[in-house]
Order: C-alpha cells, then sequence, then structure tokens
C-alpha cells in the first residue's frame, strides 16, 4: 500500500494509442516548458513500426512517460529523497538532492527515469507531470495542453480510469480489454488504451505487485546502510563536482593571462 495520503485529489492521465498520430508536438511542448533540447525531454514515442502488408498496411504508437505509480518503485530505491510522492499523486524529482546513483532506473519497471550520459556531472531525468507549471495555475501539463487529437487527457485520477473502462466498454472492437497502468507495479496513475497489444507496442510487461516494500526494508529499513550509501555517494559526487567547478575557474583564469599576454607592453612601444 502507498504511504501517500489518498484524501487529497489525485491528479492522472488518460493516453490513447488510438489517436496518437506521432507528430510528436508533445516532446516539443515538454523540452520548452522545461528549457532543455528535444533530446532530453521526459517523454517519447513508442510504437510498432509498419505491420501488414501493402497495401493494407498499420502503424501504431504512444506518447510514453512517467506512470506516476501508488507506490512508486523508484522513490522507495532512492537512498537521498530526490524521488517523493506527493499527496496528488504526482511524483516529484528534486535535482538539487540527486547524486546520480542511478538506484531509482534500476527500480523502475517501467524504464523510465533517464540518465544525462552526455554531460559531465550527470543526474536523472524524469517527467514531473509539469507540477511547477500545474502550482502556476494551468490546468494542465503541457503535453496533454499541445497533443492536437486529445490522445493525451489529464484530469482527476479517477475520472481518467472511469474514461478508459468506459473507451473499452463502448468500442470492444477497437481497443484491447485491457488498461494498461491500472494494476501494472501495483497500479499508476497513468492510463493507456491501445488497438494493439501494448508488449506490440514496446511497453513493458511486468508483475501487478510494487517491489516498493522490499526496496524500503532495504533503503529505509536498515538506516545504516542506507546512510553509509548516501553519505559515500554525495560525497563522490560533491568531490567530482567541486573538482569540475575548480577546473572550470582555472580554464576562466588561463584565458584571462592569455588575452593579457596579447596586449602591448605600453613601456616597451615608450
Amino acid at each position: 500500500m502507498s504511504e501517500h495520503n489518498t484524501t487529497k485529489k489525485e491528479y492522472g492521465f488518460l493516453i490513447d494509442a488510438s489517436r496518437c498520430i506521432d507528430c510528436r508536438a508533445c516532446l516539443v511542448a515538454c523540452s520548452v516548458e522545461n528549457e532543455v533540447p528535444n533530446d532530453v525531454t521526459r517523454i517519447w514515442i513508442k510504437e510498432t513500426g509498419v505491420t501488414g502488408q501493402f497495401p493494407n498496411l498499420a502503424r501504431s504508437s504512444a506518447p510514453y512517460h512517467c506512470m506516476h505509480c501508488d507506490d512508486p518503485s523508484c522513490v522507495s530505491a532512492c537512498t537521498v529523497g530526490a524521488l517523493q510522492k506527493s499527496d496528488d499523486g504526482i511524483v516529484t524529482y528534486d535535482q538539487d538532492r540527486c547524486i546520480g546513483c542511478r538506484y531509482c532506473m534500476y527500480a523502475c519497471p517501467f524504464e523510465v527515469p533517464n540518465f544525462e550520459w552526455d554531460v559531465q556531472l550527470p543526474l536523472i531525468v524524469k517527467c514531473d507531470m509539469c507540477v511547477s507549471r500545474l502550482g502556476a495555475g494551468e490546468s494542465e501539463p503541457a503535453c496533454a495542453a499541445t497533443c492536437p487529437t486529445d490522445a493525451i487527457m489529464f484530469g482527476e485520477k479517477s475520472s481518467m480510469l472511469a474514461q478508459a473502462h468506459q473507451r473499452i466498454a463502448s468500442n470492444p472492437d477497437k481497443y484491447v480489454d485491457h488498461v494498461y497502468g491500472e494494476t501494472e507495479n501495483g497500479g499508476t496513475a497513468t492510463f493507456y488504451v491501445s488497438p494493439v497489444p501494448f508488449e506490440e507496442l514496446g511497453f513493458p510487461t511486468g508483475g501487478t505487485v510494487s517491489p516498493a516494500y522490499s526496496n524500503r526494508l532495504v533503503t529505509h529499513g536498515t538506516p545504516a546502510v542506507a546512510g553509509t550509501v548516501a553519505i559515500g555517494l554525495s560525497g563522490i559526487y560533491l568531490t567530482i563536482k567541486r573538482h569540475h567547478e575548480e577546473s572550470l575557474n582555472v580554464g576562466v583564469e588561463n584565458e584571462g593571462e592569455t588575452a593579457v599576454s596579447h596586449t602591448p607592453d605600453e613601456t616597451a612601444e615608450e
């Protein structure tokens, strides 16, 4: 069972793969909203590729991001509290706390957290449901607000799940009879309906029980071990960060000295 307070209204997504046209407007919106390059977005596309034989060809796709689990495996595996589950169902991420240990990547059954491999001090990249955008009064995350076909819908979690079941019941020949995310990993706040099996879209197939409880036995049930790991990894990260900053400062100083060395000697000119 999740430990967060369930009395507060929880948010959720309903994503309909039958409506996705792979325009990738959601990726652009996420990039703009978070002020990061397109290849560092918190959302990407899962797709089947082209199937069938000409002229009867088909292709299905769906936007894919953090599932915002009811009892998140990533949160339970994080030893420094960089990942948290809020009362409104959002799994938030604090990069100032993150030490780049990647435990969350190993723990997540949905393969969601990404690592910034191309930067010198890499951290985790993950969808946070545009929590700052919602906090500023916007009605929905950037991806949902931008989607031109309403493939991404956002609202109260219970409503999103009800709509998912309603679509399947109303169009049994159109959708696979399963709401992905309802039971996976113990339940999530991101629900999918699809015209093709989710395995064909490349969705992970996992169990219906979250390993978060077992993770907590290790990371929180044994404080001495968890504390030692967190302190050790934090020390390594901060040491690397300090050396990186010092090297940048030395580089700036060297550039300044080089610039001075090319300045004409006024005494010589006299």
